[in-house]
């Protein structure tokens, strides 16, 4: 998908000049240094192991943290994993991780009751996890990802 032209999108490549790791912050080809960062940018996620493109303001801002350093040379990995955090009405909807697609979703607690964790998995790795007023949890399943090394 590298290089590839989609409406409003910059697909960023791992086999750029770049370390592999670091898809993210530097973008384009050996020739051209394109920086992106983003609703605009789409990188292959080491967690889901898909090019994604997520909008929400945290991501763009760590990926222009990362685009920075590497602006500067320092070959700044971008690995944080996605999430988000909404409220509708008395509902706290926390969400971590990233999967379009999935095989199995295994319910921990009970969804009418509004304490809940889904975590969404494919060939058995967890890619995402859903929840409703479980909080620790959600934030514990980020830390899972963010040190699960990518295979």
């Amino acid at each position: 998908m590298a290089g590839s032209q989609l409406p409003g999108v910059v697909v960023c490549s791992p086999r750029a000049r770049r370390p592999a790791n670091n898809p993210v912050a530097y973008c384009g080809s050996d020739q051209c240094r394109l920086y992106a960062a983003g609703d605009i940018a789409r990188w292959p996620d080491p967690h889901c192991r898909e090019d994604i493109r997520v909008e929400h303001w945290v991501v763009a801002e760590r990926q222009g943290q990362a685009a920075a350093l590497n602006m500067l040379g320092f070959g700044a990995p971008f690995t944080a994993v996605p999430f988000f955090w909404s409220q509708h009405y008395d509902v706290p909807i926390n969400y971590v991780g990233h999967a379009e697609k999935w095989d199995e979703i295994v319910i921990d607690g009970d969804i009418p009751s509004k304490d809940c964790l889904l975590r969404f998995k494919r060939d058995g790795r967890v890619l995402a996890v859903a929840s409703i007023f479980r909080d620790v949890e959600s934030l514990q399943a980020e830390v899972m990802m963010e040190h699960v090394a990518p295979a």
